[in-house]
């Protein structure tokens, strides 16, 4: 007797979304390691910067990385594992409900775990990879296999449904003692996979009635599931896209203070074997060293000046050193066109002085 499992095992269709998102995923894996990843893991700037769920940049308007994060993993191990476990359900999964709700169940329950992941960490954490949808991908299996249990031996039920059943709660478990594992995502993409999978779900046994009462109340339990997660984000700290910008004039910062400083040393040399004027000097410090303080200055003046901003620290530092070296500048300047060697000194040591750090 043909079982229902035995004829979804038949149903072998030529494209197959499962083996797709595998070589999709592995692919981004690979091209994050030619470009600066780690084979074991990355660190936070190279998981942002390929779309890492993180709640200050999620919420400032990136939202597209509540999906992009599912495509990424921080190690060999971490991509190992989910592709196993999705190559492993996903081939079921795809069978019982076909390409189109297949694809829905994943990215739903992706979704949902990664948006649970921002409630209960109050966007602290730098998140990713497919295991949320993965675990979606479990629920749906559970629904299928519970809703359609009369018609599947039991022996059969009983391994499947018994090992989802095991696999999610071990994951679990294994989430709670192990650190650095998302385990909100796991939960969050489990429930929305059942839910999801409740609703897609065609006909099994029982009446018409009881089905559309059992879609109903599924669809009403995400719907509600996702408004309570909506309305329970936590307000970010911060804005990424300011802590951004920070970032990048920091960077800038430090660029043209090396360039100051190569720019210095050749003036140096230069005035020891042309025997430049006073001056002169002065005038060419006043344009390459003045100058480029004073306008460095007034740029990491204009930053925003929230406390809460990771880099806010390292740019007020930076503030303090430029007006330093650009006070220092003038006197220099000042003491060279009065002929002061003793003012020339003192801002020559002023200078050595200032450092980027202090």
């Amino acid at each position: 007797m043909t079982t229902l499992l035995d004829q979804l095992r038949l149903r072998m269709p030529r494209l197959r979304l499962t083996p797709l998102l595998v070589v999709v995923n592995l692919v981004v894996f690979v091209a994050m390691l030619f470009n600066g990843a780690g084979l074991w893991g990355s660190q936070n700037a190279v998981q942002l910067a390929w779309g890492a769920n993180f709640g200050p940049a999620t919420q400032d308007g990136e939202w597209w990385r509540l999906g992009s994060a599912l495509f990424l993993h921080f190690g060999l191990l971490h991509v190992a594992l989910n592709m196993f476990a999705l190559w492993d359900v996903g081939q079921w999964v795809e069978r019982m409900y076909g390409h189109l709700r297949f694809a829905v169940i994943y990215f739903a329950a992706g979704l949902a775990g990664n948006l649970l992941s921002l409630v209960v960490y109050a966007g602290q954490a730098v998140s990713g990879g497919a295991s949320g949808a993965i675990f979606g991908l479990y629920g749906a299996l559970l629904a299928y296999l519970w809703l359609a249990r009369s018609r599947i031996q039991r022996g059969e039920f009983r391994w499947l449904f018994w090992g989802a059943i095991g696999f999610s709660l071990v994951s679990i478990v294994c989430g709670l003692l192990i650190t650095g594992i998302d385990n909100a995502a796991h939960v969050g993409g489990l429930v929305a996979g059942l839910l999801t999978g409740v609703l897609l779900l065609g006909r099994c046994d029982g009446t018409a009635d009881l089905q559309i009462r059992g879609k109903l109340f599924a669809g009403g339990a995400l719907v509600l599931l996702v408004g309570i997660m909506l309305g329970n984000i936590p307000t970010p700290a911060y804005r990424w896209s300011e802590e951004q910008q920070v970032r990048k004039e920091i960077d800038e910062f430090l660029q043209q203070d090396a360039a100051i400083s190569r720019a210095w040393e050749s003036l140096v040399q230069q005035g020891r074997r042309k025997g430049v004027s006073f001056d002169d000097l002065a005038d060419i410090i006043e344009s390459l060293v003045v100058e480029r303080y004073e306008h460095s200055y007034e740029k990491l003046s204009a930053l925003p000046q929230s406390v809460a901003l990771p880099s806010a620290q390292t740019a007020e530092r930076l503030r303090r050193y430029a007006a330093q070296r650009r006070d220092a500048s003038r006197e220099m300047v000042a003491g060279l066109r009065a002929r002061d060697g003793g003012r020339i000194r003192e801002a020559l040591e002023d200078a050595r002085k200032s450092r980027p750090g202090n």
